[in-house]
C-alpha cells in the first residue's frame, strides 16, 4: 500500500502556503489549482498492534507515518481519535481536517527522538510566559488580566514555581528556583504523543503555565483558550476583528482541542 500520509503531509504544506498569501485572489487561485489526495480506502478500524499499542488500519492494512514508522498509539481511545479523522474524510483527504493525525505524526517521527529539545523549548516559554507580562492600562484590561491570569500563577506556585510579574514588555528574569521546579514537572511527561500535545498547548496559548495547567487537568480547554486570548478579546471588543484573524483563530482552536482530546485519551 502506498504511504498515504506522505501525500497528506505534502497537501498540508501546500494548504498552509495557500493561506499565507496576503492576496485573497491569489489564495483562491492556489486553492483551485492544488488538488487534495483522493480517499482510496473504504473501512477504517483500530486494532491491537503485536508489539504493543493500537494501530490505525485502512481496509485492514497498517498505516505508516511520513517517515514510515508505524502509526501506533498507546491506548485504544487515542487511536480511535485518529481513526475517526480518517473515517470522516469524504472523496478526498483534507489534512486541514486531521489535526490529531498531524500531531501524532509529529510525535512519532520527531518528538520521540528529541524529547529533551522539546522539553527545553517548553521551558523557554516559561521563562517569558505570557501571564507574567501585564498591561499598566487601561484599568479594564488590567483587571481582566488579573482575574484570568492570577489563578494560574497561584496554581504554578503550588508546584513550587513562583513566577515574577511585571508591567509592560521589558524582560523580567524568572527565578532559577521557579524554572527548576516547573521543569521538574515537565520532565514527568515522557510519552512522545503526550509531550507533542503539551507543546501544542503551550505554543497555542503562548504560555507554558497555561499549557501545563491544561495538560494536568487543572483547567479545561475552554478556560485555557479564554485565558490565552484575554488581550486579543479585549482588543476585538474595542476595534472589531477582521475575517482572516477569525479564520486563523478558528484553526488554532481546532488544533488545541485535538491536542486536549488526545491527552485525555492517553
Amino acid at each position: 500500500m502506498r504511504n498515504i500520509l506522505e501525500d497528506i503531509e505534502q497537501a498540508r504544506l501546500d494548504h498552509e502556503a495557500m493561506l499565507s498569501d496576503p492576496d485573497p485572489v491569489i489564495r483562491a487561485q492556489k486553492q483551485m489549482l492544488t488538488p487534495l489526495p483522493k480517499r482510496f480506502y473504504k473501512d477504517v478500524t483500530v486494532g491491537a498492534y503485536e508489539a504493543g499499542g493500537f494501530a490505525i488500519l485502512l481496509d485492514g492494512k497498517l498505516v505508516n507515518t511520513p517517515l514510515r514508522n508505524k502509526l501506533v498509539l498507546p491506548t485504544e481511545a487515542a487511536a480511535q481519535i485518529v481513526a475517526e479523522e480518517f473515517a470522516r474524510q469524504d472523496t478526498h483527504i483534507n489534512p486541514a481536517d486531521m489535526p490529531a493525525t498531524r500531531l501524532v505524526n509529529t510525535a512519532i517521527d520527531g518528538v520521540a527522538a528529541e524529547t529533551q529539545a522539546v522539553l527545553e523549548e517548553i521551558l523557554r516559554f516559561a521563562g517569558t510566559d505570557l501571564l507574567c507580562y501585564r498591561a499598566d492600562s487601561p484599568k479594564e484590561l488590567v483587571d481582566r488580566q488579573r482575574e484570568h491570569w492570577d489563578p494560574l500563577l497561584d496554581w504554578a506556585a503550588t508546584l513550587g514555581a513562583n513566577f515574577e510579574v511585571t508591567e509592560g514588555l521589558m524582560h523580567v528574569a524568572q527565578p532559577r528556583e521557579a524554572l527548576a521546579a516547573f521543569g521538574a514537572h515537565l520532565r514527568m511527561v515522557s510519552d512522545p504523543v503526550a509531550l507533542a500535545a503539551l507543546h501544542v498547548m503551550t505554543t497555542l496559548c503562548g504560555s507554558a503555565i497555561t499549557g501545563l495547567a491544561l495538560f494536568k487537568g487543572a483547567i479545561d480547554v475552554d478556560t485555557a483558550w479564554k485565558v490565552a486570548h484575554v488581550d486579543e478579546d479585549w482588543t476585538i471588543e474595542q476595534w472589531g476583528e477582521d475575517e482572516e484573524a477569525q479564520v486563523r483563530r478558528a484553526w488554532r482552536e481546532r488544533e488545541i482541542r485535538a491536542a486536549d482530546a488526545l491527552v485525555r485519551a492517553l
